[in-house]
């Protein structure tokens, strides 16, 4: 990937994620957009983002995420300059989970390496 896709990537992500925490706090309050894999061709767009807390939440996440992705296609395209806004398509993004639940079942293995 080139330096340039490296760059509308990051942008991408900084730009959702600043339309998310102001136009819609109360709702994405839990999310945290984690990466954007932007297409070449600039037409379409991978969203991955985490949400802090349950199933529960990361399905009414993913609820919100489905039924405002227009709504946030619109606003990413005034505040972004490019030859096509992307299409969104949102991914649950579970590895911030996973690490966590690995450093616990190390911290797990590490008490019971103490306590023998």
């Amino acid at each position: 990937m080139g330096k340039r896709m490296v760059r509308v990537n990051e942008l991408v992500r900084r730009e959702i994620s600043e339309i998310l925490h102001t136009r819609f706090r109360s709702e994405s309050v839990a999310i945290t957009i984690t990466e954007v894999k932007v297409a070449n061709d600039l037409r379409s767009a991978r969203v991955y983002y985490s949400v802090l807390g349950n199933e529960e939440e990361a399905l009414l996440a993913q609820a919100f995420l489905k039924s405002q992705g227009r709504e946030i296609r619109f606003l990413l395209g005034s505040r972004v300059i490019l030859k096509y806004t992307p299409s969104l398509n949102f991914v649950h993004d579970d590895s911030i989970e996973r690490g966590i639940h690995l450093n616990s079942l190390i911290d797990g293995l590490d008490l019971e390496e103490e306590t023998s």
